[in-house]
């Protein structure tokens, strides 16, 4: 007796089934894997230095406007970052290391960074960040990290009580290895949002205000 054929199996469904798997097979191992703290850091600490113009809007809970200002900043890795103010008025942050150095017109001011709380929370949180230094972030800030090298997010939450008391988070927001946005929600109800515009290697730089 001759025994049945068995079916054959559907071409187009096997070649699909084929396809698939070479798919997946190819796919790079960190296009599996979820985008995470370290991948970012990594990817941050490459730049060892930059500079760029901000543009930022501050909302007080206690005014019935917006305030403005905007200026530049500078990093340089291991653990200097400066923010000049052009306008409305010129003023500047120095920060090295721990030493902060506060600069209004002609006046300037030295003190330990951990002195300024409610700045070294937002100050850490950028340097940290721009520089890379995981170390510092997640010494801290409780951090998470959602979406992809193209488009991540950053939340940062103090870890210490005393300084969620005054800095409820700090977001930020960038593509690879360029940080975009910083937004910071304050718990008073202030908050503010500075948009960020990395200047290129030799780019024209704005004209420092007069004092």
């Amino acid at each position: 007796m001759t025994l049945p054929h068995p079916p054959r199996p559907d071409r187009r469904r096997v070649l699909a089934m084929a396809a698939a798997c070479a798919a997946a097979a190819c796919l790079p191992a960190h296009a599996q894997a979820a985008f995470d703290l370290a991948q970012l850091m990594q990817s941050l600490a490459k730049v060892k230095a930059g500079e760029a113009t901000f543009v930022e809007t501050r909302t007080v809970a206690m005014l019935e406007r917006t305030l403005e200002s905007s200026g530049r900043l500078s990093f340089e890795s291991p653990d200097t970052f400066v923010r000049e103010t052009l306008k409305p008025r010129r003023e500047k942050i120095a920060i090295v290391g721990n030493t902060v150095t506060m600069s209004l017109g002609s006046r300037s001011r030295t003190v330990p960074l951990d002195s300024v709380p409610e700045a070294a929370v937002i100050m850490e949180a950028i340097r940290g960040t721009l520089t890379g230094n995981r170390d510092a972030i997640e010494r801290h800030f409780a951090a998470a990290v959602t979406g992809s090298p193209q488009r991540w997010v950053l939340e940062l939450k103090p870890r210490e009580p005393r300084l969620r008391e005054l800095v409820i988070s700090v977001r930020l927001t960038g593509a690879q290895s360029l940080v975009r946005e910083v937004a910071v929600a304050m718990a008073d109800g202030d908050r503010s949002v500075m948009a960020i515009e990395p200047l290129a290697p030799g780019a024209a730089r704005p004209a420092s205000a007069t004092s």
